[in-house]
């Protein structure tokens, strides 16, 4: 009988181990388990599955099928061993697990791994009134709160065929435009932070919290604010918001001289991103990926321009577009695109029409407050409304708007009852994930965080 080796027993050897330690060691796989979800070893994993890892089906027609000796199943010389990054790490921006097979500091393979946040949204707007469904989409991109109610308002409004006054729109773009700005200020301090710049992270929370003073003034929220509902805006803007807004964008617009000083031309920074997370545009658009993910390989798209809605045929201003499309040129986009919703906003500040802030439609809007106490007709309006709700009639709809993540949907189907019969948003954070695996094959795993990063995924968007 061999006897057993005791370095051999430490690295877990099956031939050698204790038997209390196999079956710890398979009740410890059993709980970890992720089902298909999981990243194996190259070596346990069938030819086909590697083959669709590599984009094959994103290159045949549909008629076809895939051969699996298309697969490039050369790895190199060396063992390989699979690595858990997070999902409790905040360098992944929430609660992502990413599961990487490296050979030395190489990543060969990389899978994301989702669903630790899981909270059913969707399945929730399928329970809940058409009045209701903002105040639960608002909760899914925790980032662009605003953006994920006006997605959701502009279906219900399709389904309803309600046109919204024109100072509504203008008040929905101006939110959503300052909503922008805070996002990807956001990014720019979250980013930072992974790259090791403390200080980015400052300025960028510093002119965050000046946008989300001023939402706090409009909606009574920092953020899942319940603004912006179907038929218009909850609340007209306050009096003196021109010279808020004008605070705002003057100071925001000032300080990014501040991040192009610590990181544009800051060498660390360039060698940490210049030529790092670097795939071509046509897989980025296999992949269906948008936002500035998609424009910093150098795709003009943008729905703002594309598919105009709201009044942005009404304003001047650039999409941004890179030419590397690295993890650089992700940054200089977002960076630019500050600058172009500043733009945006000082046009708004210039063309704001006067009149409603929603629409007088009885059956979408209810009555003002102060009737209430006035009148019964109006009592009864008011909770007529908000307990039956708005009942449209059958069909479906399908609405897309530029979230700071990309092409943010929403598509609904009413049965003519008070409650959606389905509710899928089309989240940009789920859907450009699953371009991770092609930026990272092939780079270094100090890189990983950097290319995560420049994705810009927020895992209640991904989750929902």
């Amino acid at each position: 009988m061999r006897q057993a080796d005791p370095d051999a027993r430490a690295a877990g050897d099956p031939e050698v181990a204790e038997p209390g330690d196999l079956a710890a060691r398979a009740r410890l796989v059993a709980e970890t388990d992720e089902g298909s979800q999981q990243l194996v070893r190259s070596d346990e994993t069938g030819r086909t599955e590697l083959l669709i890892e590599q984009g094959g089906v994103l290159r045949i027609p549909e008629s076809d099928a895939l051969d699996p000796d298309a697969a490039d199943a050369t790895f190199g010389a060396g063992e390989t061993m699979i690595l858990n990054v997070g999902p409790q790490h905040p360098s992944t921006h929430g609660v992502l697990r990413m599961m990487v097979e490296l050979q030395g500091e190489r990543v060969l393979r990389s899978k994301p791994v989702i669903g630790y946040l899981h909270t059913g949204m969707e399945k929730t707007g399928e329970q809940l009134t058409y009045v209701q469904g903002a105040t639960n989409v608002t909760r899914m991109d925790y980032l662009s709160p605003l953006h994920n109610e006006l997605v959701y308002s502009l279906a219900v409004e399709k389904l309803l065929g309600v046109e919204i006054p024109p100072r509504a729109t203008w008040i929905r773009m101006l939110m959503c435009e300052l909503n922008r700005i805070s996002s990807h200020v956001m990014w720019a301090a979250t980013n930072g932070m992974d790259l090791a710049s403390t200080s980015m992270m400052i300025f960028g929370i510093r002119e965050r919290d000046l946008v989300l003073q001023f939402f706090e003034k409009v909606t009574g929220l920092r953020m899942n604010h319940n603004y912006i509902r179907p038929g218009g805006v909850a609340a007209d803007l306050p009096d003196g918001w021109e010279d808020d807004v004008e605070a705002v964008v003057d100071t925001v617009g000032a300080r990014l001289g501040d991040y192009d000083n610590l990181l544009t031309g800051q060498p660390i920074f360039r060698e940490r991103t210049e030529g790092v997370g670097v795939v071509p545009a046509e897989l980025l658009v296999a992949l269906s990926a948008t936002g500035p993910l998609l424009r910093a390989a150098g795709v003009p798209w943008d729905l703002r321009r594309a598919t105009p809605y709201l009044a942005y045929s009404e304003v001047d201003f650039d999409v941004i577009v890179g030419s590397a499309g690295d993890c650089f040129d992700r940054y200089a986009v977002r960076l630019n695109e500050v600058r172009e919703s500043i733009r945006i906003v000082r046009q708004i500040l210039e063309k704001m029409p006067p009149g409603d802030y929603r629409t007088q439609d009885k059956k979408v809007t209810p009555p003002p407050r102060a009737r209430i106490d006035e009148s019964m007709e109006a009592l009864i309006h008011h909770f007529k409304l908000f307990t039956g709700g708005i009942e449209p009639p059958e069909g479906e709809v399908y609405v897309a708007v530029e979230s700071p993540r990309g092409e943010l949907g929403c598509y609904l189907v009413s049965d003519g009852s008070n409650r959606p019969m389905r509710m899928h948003i089309r989240a940009p954070s789920f859907v450009n994930l699953q371009s991770v695996p092609a930026l990272l094959r092939g780079g270094l795993l100090a890189d990983m965080i950097a290319i995560l990063s420049s994705v810009d995924p927020v895992l209640g968007d991904v989750d929902r």
